[in-house]
């Protein structure tokens, strides 16, 4: 991989799955260290906030900082900052979403919030489903961190931001500007932070319609590893290709 000197890699199904490391993540993750090469953890999952899922990492066996975590909470957060500094939010999600809100400055209100901003939640409430919809029916701006319909959860998937979003899309006919993958907007925050170019970057990830996609549009190179959700026959059903095909994240070379 000539050229490329920073990576962003998604974190289900490359470097983790379920509650277990994919064979050589570590071993990768630790090399990057070593080398002094900067690289981003990214997750579409807004329920936990980066020192969660540093502890969560370590507890797996890798250890890495929380600045090295970038989450769609965290990048929800950077978009309502950039368009309404100081702004309210009625929120529908956990501690990953809340906290990313608080710490750039906004009021968290069910007092005629500027946002309703939906993120992935354990607790669904009706009460509080009910109450976006007549916020975003009375002119609040409808807010979503990520598209995904499912996610992993105990048992098998459950429902996720997408799925909720939707039903509150299909009861108010209004709908949800997504910030996370695929949203390109997501990559060129953490290319940002990592202080990269795109021609520079790879994106590692498991997913053609997020992963890939996005690291397409932003102008990186991509890498697909079949560690996770992707078989290596879907990827002819998509207009567009990553620029490498690998096992796993053991087989990327460094």
């Amino acid at each position: 991989m000539d050229g490329v000197k920073n990576y962003l890699i998604d974190m289900d199904g490359v470097l983790l799955w379920g509650s277990s490391l994919i064979p050589g993540a570590a071993d990768f993750i630790h090399k990057l260290q070593d080398k002094g090469i900067p690289f981003l953890i990214f997750t579409n999952n807004s329920l936990y906030t980066p020192r969660d899922l540093q502890v969560r990492l370590a507890y797996m066996g890798l250890n890495v900082s929380a600045d090295a975590i970038f989450t769609s909470a965290l990048a929800t957060a950077q978009f309502l900052h950039g368009q309404r500094p100081g702004g309210s939010a009625f929120t529908i999600g956990e501690s990953g979403l809340t906290t990313a809100l608080h710490d750039i400055g906004y009021i968290l209100t069910s007092q005629e919030p500027e946002y309703v901003v939906v993120g992935e939640t354990t607790m669904y409430s009706f009460q509080r489903i009910s109450q976006a919809c007549r916020f975003i029916s009375n002119g609040a701006r409808f807010i979503a961190t990520n598209p995904d319909v499912m996610g992993p959860g105990e048992g098998g998937f459950v429902p996720a931001t997408g799925a909720v979003a939707a039903l509150i899309s299909s009861a108010t006919g209004v709908k949800p500007y997504f910030v996370g993958k695929p949203n390109p907007l997501m990559m060129r925050m953490a290319l940002r932070k990592l202080n990269a170019h795109s021609e520079e970057s790879a994106m590692i990830g498991d997913r053609m319609d997020t992963d890939v996609v996005a690291g397409t549009e932003s102008g990186l190179r991509t890498v697909l590893v079949l560690s996770g959700v992707t078989k290596r026959e879907q990827v002819e059903r998509f207009p567009y290709r990553p620029t490498w095909i690998l096992d796993s994240i053991a087989d990327v070379e460094i």
